[in-house]
């Protein structure tokens, strides 16, 4: 077997030229597509890892706002449930104050109203004291009872001033009585008066028979009260101020 060197050289050189020319149209386009696919396919990933990055932290930053929000809530419900109860102890305590403090006026007020008709029935157990003895005094009304009430008289006018007693004297004077004195006491009674006085006054008589026994002397400028309505007056207001 003999070898053709010129078709086994051009064979070679065919073969140099297709490697050259597979190289320089096909293998180098080739290759830079898929280094351009490559680089994308990379740019890609690189841009997909960094929206999953943005992704991580935009879950991450959801978690934490969520955690902030449920601490906040925790927080704001601790508070509204502290504001209550704070509340609830200022509304207890103020109710409790008030309840005091009506329970406070309720007994002031039981107090007074007590106090108002422990008066009420002592006024009235004073005045029908009073009236009672007054009823039993004007039973003892008489003769010997105005004789006694005008000795009295005389003694209050000789109490009296000097000066006093002469004014009084030398006006006119009224004699007041319960019952009518017939003329017998009533000259006894000008007659003792005017000792008293130590000379003879215009003396008039007149009845009342409210003063229930005894006997007055009203001047201008003179009042002696000397009678069982005046005593039983001064009676009561003693026992109105005890």
């Amino acid at each position: 077997m003999t070898i053709d060197w010129a078709t086994l050289g051009l064979q070679t050189v065919n073969v140099l030229v297709l490697i050259w020319l597979l190289q320089r149209f096909f293998w180098r386009p080739l290759a830079q597509m898929i280094e351009r696919r490559r680089q994308t396919a990379q740019m890609m990933l690189t841009e997909a890892e960094a929206k999953h990055a943005e992704a991580e932290a935009a879950l991450t930053a959801i978690a934490a706002t969520r955690a902030g929000f449920a601490a906040e809530r925790d927080a704001i419900l601790a508070a509204a449930r502290t504001e209550a109860e704070h509340l609830r102890t200022a509304a207890l305590a103020t109710t409790a104050q008030e309840a005091a403090t009506l329970q406070t006026e309720a007994r002031a007020a039981i107090e007074r109203e007590k106090s108002a008709i422990e008066l009420a029935w002592a006024k009235r157990a004073n005045l029908l004291a009073v009236e009672i003895a007054g009823r039993l005094a004007a039973r003892l009304e008489g003769a010997a009872v105005r004789a006694a009430f005008l000795d009295f008289l005389c003694a209050e006018i000789k109490k009296m001033p000097e000066a006093a007693r002469r004014a009084a004297a030398g006006a006119a004077l009224e004699v007041i009585s319960a019952t009518k004195l017939d003329a017998g006491e009533e000259d006894h009674c000008r007659a003792a008066i005017g000792q008293a006085f130590g000379t003879g006054p215009v003396i008039t008589f007149k009845q009342d028979p409210t003063l229930i026994a005894g006997l007055e002397l009203h001047g201008p400028q003179l009042t002696l009260s000397n009678s069982w309505r005046a005593d039983l007056a001064r009676i009561l207001a003693e026992l109105g101020h005890e």
